[in-house]
């Protein structure tokens, strides 16, 4: 059937997410004609992207009492019924429009989401969606549907492979961008110190990469806060491990019965400054040259509005310059050189203790 130029008008604002605007041509539309099954079942939707569930109950009502039959307004108002917890009457919906049309992918999509109303039958869910993914491989939505019942049911393999398939068929999907991050975060927040920093920099690139696709959300910016964050921390082990290999090189504490002799050779300590500049290069500045433009610039916008990031900068500052101190001068006592040495470890100490409680 033929849809009055109105509604098509508004078909296409909601293409746009401009719902507000494709309300307003539909309440036009139902003005002249309230018998419109299509402007209905679109005002449907509007309410569905504007969140309000109990005008979609009510507007895909006045559709099926014109056409009990109509596939998209089941589908609408299985949705509906699912988020306002009418869960029975919500997969009574689902399964009629599977009933009408057994081949189209959106009623198991719409029956598996109503199926989750329930614990013990996230399996059949799981079925459902599959099913969905099995009648629609080429649709977004269920492959949506399969990640969520994937999730339910413990499937984190089929949950990474409707990730990946949404992003084959929409490389700049801003939910599978988000999605991708998120995991990213989860590996990087489980990673073990050794081996971290590579972990960091994915999260930090993969949330960067999702807040193109998605510029207005304030948790992937976070995201990326607390990436780079962690990334600033990591470089005080890389100062701390300098100014050890300094103190080493420098003979600052005595070591044997016999305290060995001061100054130190300088081929030893220019050795140690080799080691830390190798330190600094593969630790902190080589990862630094691969992040993403925007996570660079996201790293020192941090450290400007963060005072805590500020006090991290500053510190790792401090202790590589204590280092080079150090191992620079040829100490003929060892008080000056131990006094710097702890003036740097101790107050770093208790700043790490001082984050790993607040984290706690």
């Amino acid at each position: 059937m033929t849809e009055h130029p109105l509604v098509e008008q508004a078909r296409a604002l909601l293409t746009l997410d401009r719902d507000e605007e494709a309300g307003e041509l539909l309440a036009r539309r139902l003005a002249e004609d309230p018998d419109d099954v299509r402007a209905w079942v679109q005002l449907a939707y509007v309410h569905q992207g504007l969140g309000r569930d109990e005008e979609v109950l009510t507007a895909t009502a006045a559709a099926l009492a014109l056409a009990p039959d109509d596939y998209e307004a089941l589908i609408v108002r299985a949705y509906a019924l699912r988020r306002s917890t009418r869960r029975e009457e919500a997969e009574a919906a689902a399964r009629t429009a599977i009933g009408l049309a057994p081949e189209l992918w959106n009623g198991y999509a719409a029956l598996s989401e109503a199926l989750t109303a329930w614990q013990e039958r996230w399996p059949e869910a799981f079925d459902a969606a599959s099913m969905a993914v099995r009648f629609g491989p080429e649709a977004v939505n269920a492959h949506r549907a399969l990640w969520k019942a994937s999730l339910l049911v413990g499937r984190n393999d089929v949950r990474a492979r409707a990730v990946r398939e949404v992003l084959r068929l929409d490389p700049q999907n801003a939910w599978a961008l988000a999605e991708l991050a998120d995991q990213a975060e989860y590996d990087a927040a489980r990673a073990p110190l050794i081996g971290a920093g590579a972990k960091l920099t994915a999260s930090a690139d993969a949330a960067a990469t999702a807040l193109v696709a998605d510029p207005t959300s304030e948790r992937l910016r976070k995201q990326i806060d607390a990436a780079v964050f962690r990334m600033l921390r990591g470089t005080r082990w890389i100062a701390l491990v300098c100014l050890v290999l300094a103190a080493l090189a420098a003979r600052v504490f005595p070591t044997g019965d016999d305290a060995t002799s001061l100054p130190a050779p300088l081929g030893t300590r220019v050795w140690a400054l080799t080691l830390m500049a190798l330190a600094w290069a593969f630790g902190a500045w080589r990862r630094y040259r691969r992040l993403r433009t925007g996570v660079r610039l996201s790293m020192w916008s941090l450290v400007r509005r963060v005072g805590w990031a500020r006090l991290v900068v500053g510190q790792s500052a401090w202790i590589t310059t204590t280092a080079v101190v150090i191992a620079l001068t040829p100490w003929s006592d060892r008080l000056v050189p131990q006094i710097l040495f702890w003036a740097a470890l101790v107050p770093t100490l208790v700043t790490i203790r001082l984050e790993h409680a607040a984290a706690r």
